[in-house]
């Protein structure tokens, strides 16, 4: 992984065999917000880093980033004000038309994103939306499937963040556009379980415009020594509210411009 991972203190350590032992028992944890420092983001992100050294050790492989917490919608939910990112594992990746496994997850829930799939580096100063659009080699339709370890999402942003912004798994849509052209702010998104419309929302639900959210994803990124690198993946946020899933459930989003994304759970 970009960047070198922090020596952990005694709250992080401990923070971090908490969330360990969650994904390992299959069995939610408390809040570690009660462990790391109050309101301590730093602490958290130190956190994640480690956990994700550990998988990048046993032979999982970085393919990209997340952008959690852009929505208002999404923000309500949780109590939260700002935005956060974690990794994007290999392991994370589901092919179009492959079964979900349920038994991998905890608590999931389901939004429809855009993702950038990066064609250069993001790794200069004072990123902004045009340099975002011109490192991108293509958007897709995206679903991410979010999962927290914390029992009953009762998360502040410190457990986010130290629980890899809540990553579990996601998939990307078959079909690639070139993001110039697209009104990527204005583009329309439809999430439908089965036959049941249960989320709806624009691309401008996340920070105003996903550019925007990517833009402050590659700023914070770099600050924390990962700066984003071409070939990487980038869910830069989700367009509407946050669906719970269970298994049988078949989500399908439509999103202007993009095409559709489907994900069957098992």
């Amino acid at each position: 992984m970009a960047g070198t991972t922090p020596a952990l203190d005694a709250a992080g350590t401990e923070a971090l065999d908490i969330l360990a032992r969650a994904r390992a028992d299959r069995r939610p944890c408390p809040p570690v917000r009660t462990i790391l420092p109050p309101g301590d983001v730093d602490a958290a992100y130190a956190v994640q880093s480690a956990w994700v050294a550990t998988q990048l050790a046993a032979g999982d492989r970085l393919t990209g980033r997340k952008i959690g917490l852009t929505n208002a919608a999404v923000q309500a939910q949780f109590g939260v004000d700002q935005p956060d990112f974690g990794m994007l594992l290999a392991s994370m990746d589901c092919p179009q038309g492959a079964r979900v496994d349920t038994g991998r997850l905890l608590q999931p829930r389901i939004e429809a994103e855009i993702a950038f799939i990066l064609a250069r580096d993001l790794d200069g100063p004072d990123i902004g939306p045009d340099d975002v659009l011109a490192a991108t080699g293509a958007v897709a339709a995206a679903l991410e499937i979010v999962d927290s370890r914390v029992a009953g999402w009762d998360i502040s942003i410190v457990d986010t963040v130290a629980d890899n912004a809540s990553a579990g798994l996601f998939t990307l849509g078959q079909e690639r556009r070139p993001p110039g052209g697209l009104d990527l702010a204005a583009c329309p998104m439809l999430l439908w379980r089965g036959a049941e419309e249960v989320s709806r929302g624009t691309g401008a639900a996340s920070l105003g415009h996903p550019t925007i959210a990517v833009a402050w994803l590659a700023n914070t990124a770099r600050s924390y020594g990962r700066p984003l690198r071409s070939g990487e993946i980038v869910l830069s946020g989700s367009l509407g509210p946050i669906v719970p899933v269970v298994p049988g459930d078949e989500f399908t989003a439509e999103i202007g411009g993009l095409g559709q994304v489907t994900a069957v759970f098992g």
